[in-house]
């Protein structure tokens, strides 16, 4: 099969006096880019020889007609197309269509039988024409005895009333077909409403064919209206057991035509993007009478968090639990540009804007639990799951859903854009790890020093393991620091804990047996001139 590709040819340059011939294309299937879709579609038609008119119908109303892409036969030259959702013709609606046929034959069939009722009306309102004139001329010239005479008055009257009678029967019967036929007329239009409905985007095609007879199109183009977006859904029964990931998606679609048993292929990449690699041009450096700003100071970079973790690796599974995964119906492809997953599944997914849950892979990763807690900011410990060498997945960024200890604990964004090799997952707030930060009164005040002022701060952090196993915990907390000389800053106590100088940041990697409780105190004293003021003090 020959494929031509056209780039919008709206206008015909050759005449077709010939009524069109109507297909309805059948969606095979549809790859899902973040904001577009390419959809694949085939026709077949029954073609004379010669010069054709075809009106494709069942194509999207969004098509992007510089996207189009049309395959015929060899025997078969496409002259022209164009794209339309507003295609009208006195033979617009397509006759094969079997609820308009139906509905066309029993008009006709009616409007025989209306036909037939007037003849037989006209035929008996004659005889009775005839009658009335007979019975004058009898009256006047007939020379009949009175016998005679009472037996044709007799039949004369017998006569009218039975023909009489037939027509009233006759009128009541008009009646009835022409209200069906009124019925029928309005069926329809309905009919050929819905029809149109089921169309809003037309092809209208301009072929030259050498051999008659059945010939198949192919359609492949992009549409606008499509989109998906991936989500997951994490589980993790406990931090000694494996973490299961589910790979879904969330497919909408409002295209104007349905999918129906649709091979679906989901990828990441987007085919309307600008694919112009930039150039680059001389930079001449300018000035300006006003001042700079100074820049501003960047932040230093964080301790990369470590602790003491339990490392967890999922055991295999049964060959009954493989067999029946989702996995083995997605093929997950790989280049150097996007991510394409391929369903072998069949999906229906109607045009109605809502979102459809497909079902892509799921995925056993070896993970390393940590428990994560800033008593400062959050008096709530948080596990987190790391994931070392995580690009091998084929992963993207998405929401979610955490299922914790057999319990929904909450969302979390798993972000791939970061640079770091080890992808840290949220798995929510453990509350069965008690923290509580509260200041030291006796221990914090404020003292006047001639020009300056001092003020020290205590707290004391205390941490409790309410859990049945033993924990690791990564727990942080920080002293301010200054770029003023005239502020200087002053750690007293820290207990112990790796201290971060350009950072301020303290951490303890603590390990908590089953009911046992720690408390951890930190100091730090400032002294400044009486004149300054403190906003995030």
């Amino acid at each position: 099969m020959k494929k031509t590709i056209l780039l919008v040819f709206l206008v015909s340059a050759i005449g077709f006096a010939q009524k069109p011939i109507f297909g309805t294309a059948k969606i095979n299937a549809a790859t899902v880019y973040s904001n577009s879709t390419e959809i694949s579609q085939n026709v077949a038609i029954m073609l004379p020889k010669g010069n054709s008119e075809i009106v494709i119908k069942n194509v999207s109303s969004y098509l992007n007609e510089s996207s189009m892409q049309i395959g015929a036969p060899a025997n078969v030259t496409v002259l022209s197309v164009q794209f339309t959702t507003d295609y009208i013709a006195e033979y617009d609606i397509d006759e094969s269509n079997p609820a308009i046929k139906k509905v066309r034959d029993s008009i006709v069939w009616i409007q025989k039988e209306i036909q037939k009722i007037g003849i037989q009306k006209v035929s008996n309102t004659k005889t009775i024409e005839l009658l009335d004139k007979n019975q004058q001329v009898s009256g006047v010239n007939s020379g009949l005895n009175m016998v005679d005479l009472m037996k044709m008055v007799d039949y004369y009257g017998l006569k009218r009333t039975e023909i009489s009678n037939t027509i009233i029967a006759l009128d009541e019967k008009e009646k009835k077909l022409s209200k069906q036929l009124t019925s029928l007329n309005d069926k329809l239009q309905i009919n050929t409403k819905n029809e149109d409905k089921t169309s809003n985007g037309k092809l209208i095609l301009q072929v030259m064919n050498e051999v008659a007879g059945n010939t198949d199109f192919e359609l492949s183009y992009l549409s606008y209206g499509a989109t998906w977006q991936p989500f997951y859904e994490l589980r993790a029964t406990s931090i000694t057991d494996p973490m299961q990931l589910m790979y879904k998606a969330k497919v909408t679609q409002n295209t104007g035509i349905d999918w129906k048993k649709v091979k679906l292929t989901l990828s990441s990449g987007n085919p309307n993007q600008n694919n112009q690699a930039p150039s680059v041009n001389p930079w001449f450096l300018q000035t300006q009478n006003t001042l700079f700003s100074p820049a501003p100071i960047p932040e230093a970079n964080e301790d990369k968090l470590e602790a003491v973790v339990v490392e967890s690796y999922g055991a295999a599974r049964s060959k009954k639990a493989l067999a029946s995964s989702v996995s083995n119906y997605t093929s997950i492809n790989e280049n150097q540009l996007n991510i394409t997953f391929d369903i072998a599944i069949p999906y229906d997914i109607l045009s109605n804007g809502k979102s459809h849950s497909v079902a892509l892979k799921e995925l056993k990763i070896p993970a390393s639990f940590r428990y994560y807690a800033v008593p400062k900011t959050e008096k709530e410990a948080f596990l987190l799951a790391d994931i070392v060498d995580y690009s091998k997945y084929n992963l993207l960024t998405g929401e979610a859903n955490i299922i914790f200890e057999g319990m929904y604990v909450g969302k979390t964004q798993i972000n791939t854009s970061q640079t770091t090799d080890t992808l840290s997952l949220s798995m929510g707030r453990d509350k069965k790890i008690s923290i509580n930060r509260e200041k030291v009164a006796d221990k914090s005040g404020t003292k006047f020093l001639s020009s300056k002022k001092e003020q020290t701060f205590t707290y004391d952090i205390t941490v409790r393991n309410n859990k049945k196993e033993s924990v690791a915990l990564l727990l942080k907390d920080q002293y301010p620091l200054s770029t003023d000389k005239e502020i200087e800053i002053e750690l007293i106590e820290s207990d112990k804990a790796k201290v971060n100088t350009e950072t301020g940041i303290l951490s303890w990697e603590l390990n908590l047996k089953p009911n046992e409780t720690k408390k951890i105190r930190i100091s730090y004293k400032l002294k400044y001139p009486k004149d300054k003021v403190f906003v995030n003090l």
